[in-house]
Order: C-alpha cells, then sequence, then structure tokens
C-alpha cells in the first residue's frame, strides 16, 4: 500500500469517526425526555460491549468446550458481584482446568 492511499484512508477514518461523534450534537439540541429513547440509550454500551466480548472470549481457547466453561465461570462469578480480578483469573483458571482434563482424555 502507498503511502498516498493511506494517508486517504486514514482522513477517511477519522472523517467518519468524528461525524458519528458530532451528528448526535448537532441534531438533538434539548433534552431527551422519552422514556424509551433514555432506556434505549441507556443499554446500547452495554449490549455492544456484550457483542464484542462473547465471540472473542469463546473464540479464544483451542476448544469450545474449554471457552464455555471459561464463560460459565466468569458469568457466575460476576452475578455474585466479584471482583474483576477474581473473575478474571477464576476464568482463566476453569479454562486451564478444562483443557488439562481434555487433554488427559
Amino acid at each position: 500500500m502507498s503511502i498516498k492511499i493511506f494517508f486517504i484512508y486514514l482522513l477517511l477514518m477519522a472523517g467518519t469517526t468524528y461525524l458519528i461523534r458530532v451528528i448526535p450534537f448537532v441534531l438533538v439540541k434539548e433534552k431527551i425526555e422519552n422514556r424509551f429513547v433514555k432506556s434505549f440509550l441507556y443499554y446500547i454500551p452495554f449490549a455492544v460491549l456484550t457483542a464484542m466480548t462473547i465471540p472473542a472470549a469463546l473464540f479464544a481457547t483451542k476448544s469450545i468446550w474449554s471457552a464455555l466453561a471459561g464463560l460459565a465461570v466468569a458469568v457466575l462469578l460476576a452475578l455474585k458481584k466479584r471482583s474483576l480480578t477474581e473473575v478474571a483469573l477464576f476464568a482463566c483458571l476453569a479454562v486451564f482446568v478444562a483443557e488439562l482434563i481434555m487433554t488427559i482424555l
């Protein structure tokens, strides 16, 4: 890829990112009062984070089964309000144990 094409792509991406962030501020001048819209906007970050995290978690290991074991442990500990460090450590441990068991079998 030539340097000219690279800078064209860079400018297009910068412009796109800028417009995505600026357009809502330009179009919506007053405070949003609609409960449905406020609720929708509140949950968007959680939905996007989940959509990005779950596929990455499921395909990060050698086997889907060890990934599911780690994901299950992480979800259960998160639902029990454990710290992020504990959730990450025990999820990694669950993946390690599941991979170890699968290599033995």
